[in-house]
């Protein structure tokens, strides 16, 4: 019936003519469109066959000129083909309107199975030839220099890193942007795309999906339909029906999680299949996204941001290329950008950039300058001066609110300096006595305990994270109100009495004990201004049972003492005179991370929790540390 429901949607549209210069439904009349149609042609609608014959959508839009021309190429699976109310998609084409003036072909295409793309999706990027075979058939275009470089950020970058594994011959650069760090081990870390963080699921996914996902009895395209049918179609239908809105703070916090689509009433065959997905399963492997042990093979300029989701991967991934890569070439051609946004922010960022509440004055930088300096130079072959003038990374610090360049991450300049737990056994909350200081604890160093009830969990507040809808703003915000909690375990340096910056990874040591059989540890690290402020500036999780390995869950004993080794946190962040460094550590950070029901089971398909006294040690025995990297 569907099927028939859009034939006969052909039929009725079938008036509407086609622009004979190129192949667009675009209203000639749009001054954007207008202002392209001067110097440009619009191909909508062509579909890209790939080697199993399934057609992928690519809109095409490329200079009036019978030279062959670069393309920059971004495979989304996101919406580039809406049309509401007679309105073009005015992102889309100042991006294309950009490309075509500055000398080359922009080229957007959705991953099989979304929009009008056929096949089935894969949130994991199934199958990884796709990229290969649309670099293919791009080469080959008379209009096409055989040249080609990916751009995009979130999912629309995810892609690019096994693609560049696969070492295509066209693919001559890349610039991915707030992307995820693969799968697999990736330096100290170890990923599963983003979709678990120390053993702990990241929420964003399930609110994510919902939002991405289409309804299972969406219309589809008849097979073999032509460009011209596909046109027509698109002027009046863009196949993105919007779910229902729904309170992501009160969706997120439905039992079992594995119903949590079901319970949106979204589309959850996807989900179904990941939730129940264990960190070390072999079917992370199996998808489309890198994994350490491909090989890598594309200059490329990286755009992370100390709010983004997985910032610490992300810069980790890039010294492993650096230092990985078989071609000595491409280890000296990765360049690195790390801006103080949220996720997929950079170009947002203005003379006066506010990240949560927390201003970090001046943000901006030449980003689109940059960016095509990087692909003229890879794209052209015409040499430039990017080499000389862009520095292999620039960050920015917080604090300062200035760039800093460096060689290197972390900057030579940072040296790791060890801080201590301290307390009387009180660290509850900021009115406790938790301290950090580089004498290390006595003999007989109390232990701090607090009731981690999953019922009742320490709620997100800011934090590095995207795509939660309404349940979790990003970015720092003031945490005092938060840490009056009991079950938050509060330790803070002394003042610093000159400034100092801290630059790199930051690596923590906990002593941990609980009456449970598994349960989580966050730590959070802040910046502590005299008058109280406590601005956030990374947070992380470790579940218990993963702690010797993702290959294995290794249950506690209750009053036995384990060594956690925190995943690692990272940030640029100037402590001004006065200011002081200072860790939350508790056992929930929600809806930012899934709640440890603390049963030892399963956690995704269970609905009743149980409470857990948890424990942080710090004596000379029992070490419980955070190291941080200073420059002084």
């Amino acid at each position: 019936m569907l099927k028939n429901t859009l034939l006969s949607l052909l039929f009725l549209v079938s008036a509407i003519q086609v622009n004979a210069q190129g192949k667009h439904a675009y209203p000639e009349d749009d001054p954007l469109v207008k202002e392209f149609l001067e110097i440009g042609i619009i191909d909508q609608k062509v579909m890209m066959p790939m080697r199993d014959g399934i057609r992928l959508s690519t809109d095409i839009y490329r200079p009036k000129t019978d030279k062959p021309v670069p393309i920059i190429f971004s495979r989304t699976p996101y919406n580039f083909n809406n049309w509401r109310d007679g309105k073009v998609n005015t992102r889309a084409i100042k991006k294309a309107l950009e490309a075509v003036k500055r000398g080359y072909a922009y080229v957007i295409q959705n991953e099989r199975g979304r929009y009008y793309s056929e096949g089935e999706w894969d949130i994991l990027g199934i199958p990884l030839t796709d990229g290969y075979d649309a670099f293919t058939w791009i080469k080959d275009q008379e209009w096409s220099n055989g040249k080609i470089g990916t751009l995009g950020c979130s999912s629309t970058a995810e892609w690019q890193m096994a693609v560049a594994a696969l070492d295509h011959p066209s693919h001559a650069a890349m610039v991915p942007q707030g992307f995820g760090a693969g799968v697999g081990t990736v330096g100290d870390f170890f990923e599963q795309g983003n979709w678990y963080k120390g053993g702990a699921e990241q929420l964003l996914f399930f609110s994510w999906l919902y939002g991405v996902e289409h309804d299972t009895f969406k219309p589809r395209i008849p097979a073999g339909a032509s460009q011209e049918d596909l046109l027509r179609i698109s002027r009046y239908y863009d196949l993105a029906p919007e779910n229902p809105k729904v309170d992501m703070s009160e969706a997120l916090a439905h039992l079992p999680i594995k119903d949590m689509l079901k319970n949106m009433k979204g589309k959850s065959e996807v989900f179904d299949q990941m939730v129940i997905r264990k960190p070390n399963d072999p079917a992370w492997f199996e998808g489309g996204l890198y994994h350490d042990t491909m090989d890598f093979g594309v200059p490329s300029f990286w755009f992370a941001s100390w709010y983004d989701v997985s910032v610490g991967p992300n810069i980790t991934l890039f010294n492993h290329l650096r230092e990985n890569a078989k071609d000595l070439e491409i280890r000296d051609n990765q360049y690195l950008v790390i801006s103080p946004t949220l996720h997929c922010a950079y170009t947002r960022a203005t003379e006066n950039t506010v990240v949560g509440e927390r201003s970090m004055g001046d943000a901006t930088l030449n980003y689109n300058e940059q960016i095509y300096k990087w692909f003229d130079l890879w794209l052209k072959d015409q040499p430039n001066d990017f080499k000389e003038n862009t520095p292999r990374v620039q960050y920015f610090t917080m604090g300062s609110n200035t760039w800093n360049f460096s060689e290197v991450w972390p900057p030579k300049e940072s040296k790791m300096t060890t801080y201590y737990l301290h307390s009387k056994g009180k660290a509850n909350s900021r009115f406790g006595d938790g301290k950090l200081s580089r004498k290390k604890p006595a003999k007989n160093s109390p232990k701090d305990s607090f009731v981690y009830d999953p019922m009742d969990a320490v709620p997100s507040y800011g934090g590095n994270v995207c795509c939660t809808g309404n349940a979790v703003k990003g970015g720092a915000f003031d945490q005092q109100e938060l840490e009056t909690r009991n079950d938050i375990l509060v330790y803070t340096s002394e003042p610093f009495e000159k400034g100092v910056t801290l630059s790199g990874f930051v690596e923590t040591t906990l002593y941990v004990s609980s009456d449970a059989k598994d349960t989580d540890f966050t730590v959070k690290l802040i910046d502590v201004a005299p008058d109280g402020t406590a601005y956030n500036l990374d947070e992380t999780i470790q579940r218990a049972r993963y702690r010797e390995g993702y290959d294995k869950e290794v249950f506690m004993e209750e009053e036995k003492v384990y060594a956690l080794e925190i995943s690692k946190l990272a940030t640029s962040n100037y402590f001004k005179p006065g200011h002081s460094i200072r860790i939350e550590i508790s056992s929930s950070n929600f809806p930012r991370f899934a709640r440890n029901l603390n049963t030892g089971g399963d956690n995704f398909d269970e609905s009743k929790s149980v409470i857990a006294n948890n424990n942080v040690h710090h004596n000379s025995k029992h070490l419980s540390k955070i190291v941080l990297p200073l420059i002084k």
